[in-house]
């Protein structure tokens, strides 16, 4: 299973599926994160955290933490 934490800068990937359950699932969601939108990774900071992702025509800052629950399409 490969997730957003994996993806490398300057890809383009598209959602597959997310995992987490409650408010941290509906906050990632709220963040426009959902299935079937593609996010072209930006930039990553030194420390690889937070990972910059470009997502619906706007710029967002995702912790690793959540990234590692949006589990990308092959």
């Amino acid at each position: 299973m490969r997730t957003l934490k994996d993806a490398n800068i300057g890809e383009t990937v598209k959602v597959a599926k997310l995992h987490g359950e409650g408010a941290i699932k509906r906050r990632i969601m709220d963040m426009g994160i959902t299935k079937g939108c593609e996010i072209y990774v930006r930039k990553v900071a030194p420390l690889g955290d937070p990972i910059e992702i470009n997502i619906r025509g706007y710029e967002l800052s995702v912790r690793k933490a959540d990234a590692e629950m949006v589990e990308l399409a092959e």
